[in-house]
């Protein structure tokens, strides 16, 4: 859905984002999801978006359980590689609505007001699960009950990137929470997850996140592509945190999709029939239009 108001440009980027598979022999036939175009909200918009694929072939598109963008297509001829290249033209703004507001409790959810349908990020999830450990440690970092929505969740945020160690060698795109928990060490998909689960196991409706991050100081593009996560406020709206930076999602993310958890939203998610995959490359640019 298009903005209803005037568009402010924040910052104007360009993302191109491949996927290279390579098969052992042939694959026969495939079947696969991208979910790689960028959303247009009042945050951002996707001013332009292209979307190839060799071999080619035919793509369709459809909108998955939680209104995400599914770009779908099935090769039916064996192929000894297949790659999947998305280029992306984006604008953001800063967030029009300003600060979260101070004061709304678990009870604010339960109003016949809010409309939003946020039960699903509220329970555990494949990646995301509830356990006593989980819900033990939010409490001891809360110190007591949830009292604000916003700032509980931001407290929890501040936990997990106070003592999680970023290490991209450590946890895989299977590990779930409770597992990333145990070890204190992953990316942004782990740190995303536990906070997640802080919250959810106090009452607090989170959501994660996949996206792209713009690091314009040190040009480091294994951060590219990033996940962070959402908390839900009642007749505000879902706002942004980032525990891998531990700080609000401002002007150099590009969303791309929200659901319970990684599982739900895999920016390229597929299946083939063949022997087996030799060589998988992920290549992700993301640059400044001036």
């Amino acid at each position: 859905m298009n903005p209803t108001f005037p568009f402010v440009t924040g910052m104007h980027l360009r993302v191109r984002h491949l996927t290279r598979y390579v098969y052992e022999g042939q694959a026969l036939e495939s079947y696969n999801d991208v979910r790689l175009r960028p959303l247009s909200d009042p945050f951002q918009r996707c001013s332009s978006f292209n979307l190839r694929v060799s071999p080619e072939t035919t793509i369709k598109t459809h909108y998955d359980f939680y209104q995400n963008r599914v770009d779908h297509f099935e090769l039916h001829v064996p192929h000894s590689s297949l790659e999947i290249e998305s280029l992306s033209e984006i604008e953001t703004r800063a967030d029009p609505r300003g600060d979260p507001p101070v004061g709304l409790t678990l009870e604010s959810l339960n109003d016949r007001s809010v409309e939003e349908n946020y039960f699903d990020f509220v329970v555990e999830s494949k990646f995301v699960p509830q356990n006593v450990a989980i819900w033990r440690e939010a409490v001891d970092v809360l110190g007591g009950p949830v009292t604000d929505l916003w700032q509980d969740a931001v407290k929890l945020g501040n936990h997990v990137f106070r003592t999680f160690t970023y290490d991209p060698d450590w946890t895989h795109v299977h590990t779930d929470a409770g597992s990333a928990l145990r070890d204190r060490r992953g990316v942004c998909q782990d740190f995303a997850h536990v906070m997640i689960a802080f919250c959810r196991s106090q009452g607090i409706p989170a959501r994660y996140v996949s996206g792209y991050f713009y690091n314009d100081k040190t040009g480091d593009e294994n951060e590219a592509s990033h996940a962070w996560m959402e908390v839900f406020l009642p007749h505000y709206g879902w706002k942004a945190w980032d525990p891998t930076h531990d700080r609000v999602a401002d002007t150099r993310y590009i969303k791309l999709a929200s659901g319970r958890d990684y599982g739900d939203i895999k920016p390229v998610s597929g299946s083939f029939r063949g022997k087996g995959t030799q060589q998988m490359e992920v290549i992700v640019q993301i640059r400044q239009i001036l």
